[in-house]
């Protein structure tokens, strides 16, 4: 088993047994080889998660640590720019523009252990892999993101494997590219979308596909002929009112059915029924016929996280204090990212803003020194309305807009559909994977003279 050391152990290894004779430095190196499976890799910062504040993190540190400081473990060969999905739903973009291979995006000057992580234990300082690696380190990152948990709804793994079916999902690389067939082959009845009863990554996605779908039927001349109905389990639009006040207008004037407090529970592919659940009330069930069904799984942390107890709060996630994103218990523990228990929507924008607060927190732990930095709980999400429009959403952990342009960004925008559809994306793989973008922070304060009279 290849061995995954962070610090130079093999140069002071090599000194040492300079010193000794032939016979000692033969049986050292053949006891070596026997106990290799039995070594804990050590290293000085364990980013746990490959994905956006994973790859974010682990440059900055890297960078900031020097080589082989840093142990990445991460089991994907490929890293989605995940927020690209609702596009390729809509045929706007294709499944092979949302991906590079993991070891273009993780930093040089990090060791990527491709493996997953399957036991915490934060007591000893060590995390067990899939491997049978044992990684001991000073300080643990956690950026495992968020677990899909399609299997939780009964019938939903089997309609999503019906070939050209009439079930589709945007949340996974899996399955995105039914979406856009479901969109073309339907032609008539009930479109019915689902927002699950769990938290989710970028909350707006849901929805977004909702208004793709009704502005591609109009184009294609049957809209008229599809209901259309989003089932969702929050009791709002939106959760944030400065932007579900704007939200409202557009789905009553598309002629949209919003029902709030309905979940999904069950799939039946061979009836084409889908069962919902009242959530003010459980025992009312609802069977709904559908042409078309686009199904968001409910989702969590990762399994092996939610094993350690010790790491999670009541809800599943990483107990960190909610301002320095350090771990409440222990001091040697930050999470970022999805997996995060701060109270804030869980988006990539998120993780942006997270990251140089993180940074900087997590070096001021490791030199003992108080932890400064505070995160205000920003997060973004561009509401795709269509093929040409967006409302970016912009706001902060008391659900405040925290708006960077000196516009109304609570209305339908061609300018900001642009800026999702081709300038996130080359911000997303040039900056901020590599440690440089820290959020719209500095441009909201740059462009924040010309807001008067906004």
């Amino acid at each position: 088993m290849t061995s995954y050391t962070c610090l130079p152990l093999a140069l002071r290894q090599a000194k040492l047994l300079a010193t000794r004779s032939f016979s000692e430095r033969l049986l050292h190196r053949n006891l070596s080889a026997s106990q290799t499976l039995n070594d804990k890799h050590e290293c000085q910062v364990l980013v746990v998660g490959g994905g956006a504040g994973g790859c974010a993190l682990a440059a900055k540190l890297s960078s900031r640590l020097g080589r082989n400081k840093v142990i990445v473990v991460e089991p994907a060969d490929k890293h989605y720019y995940q927020p690209m999905f609702t596009l390729i739903g809509g045929g706007m973009k294709r499944l092979e523009h949302s991906y590079k291979s993991m070891a273009e995006v993780l930093p040089k000057k990090a060791k990527w252990l491709q493996e997953a992580a399957v036991e915490f234990d934060p007591e000893s300082n060590t995390v067990k892999t899939s491997g049978g690696n044992t990684i001991k380190y000073d300080m643990l990152l956690i950026a495992t993101g968020l677990q899909l948990n399609y299997n939780k709804i009964p019938g939903l793994e089997e309609a999503l494997a019906i070939p050209n079916g009439k079930v589709c999902s945007i949340y996974s690389p899996k399955y995105v590219d039914r979406v856009f067939d479901c969109l073309r082959n339907i032609q008539g009845g009930d479109a019915i979308f689902t927002y699950p009863s769990s938290p989710v990554k970028c909350p707006g996605a849901p929805q977004k596909i909702v208004y793709i779908a009704e502005h591609y039927f109009r184009k294609l001349g049957k809209r008229n002929d599809i209901n259309i109905k989003y089932n969702t389990a929050l009791p709002v639009l939106f959760g944030v009112k400065h932007y579900a006040d704007a939200l409202w207008p557009i789905v009553k004037k598309r002629n949209i059915t919003v029902n709030t407090r309905r979940n999904l529970i069950e799939v039946k592919p061979g009836q084409d029924i889908a069962v919902f659940e009242n959530l003010d009330n459980p025992s009312e069930r609802f069977e709904e016929k559908y042409s078309m069904l686009h199904a968001v799984p409910p989702m969590s942390a990762p399994d092996a996280l939610t094993r350690c107890k010790q790491l999670i709060n009541e809800a599943g996630f990483v107990d960190v204090d909610q301002s320095t994103l350090q771990h409440k218990k222990y001091q040697n523990v930050f999470a970022i990212g999805d997996s995060s228990g701060s109270p804030n929507s869980k988006t990539a924008a998120s993780a942006a803003a997270q990251s140089p607060v993180v940074f900087r927190n997590m070096i001021a732990a490791l030199e003992g020194k108080p932890l400064k930095d505070i995160y205000d709980g920003y997060a973004s999400c561009p509401l795709v309305t269509g093929y040409n429009s967006v409302i970016l959403a912009e706001f902060d952990y008391s659900l405040t807009p925290l708006e960077t342009f000196p516009v109304a960004q609570n209305k339908e925008r061609y300018s900001m559909f642009i800026m999702k559809k081709d300038f996130m994306p080359l911000l997303y793989w040039k900056l901020m994977l590599t440690g440089h973008w820290n959020g719209p922070a500095l441009m909201r304060n740059l462009l924040s003279v010309f807001k008067f009279g906004k």
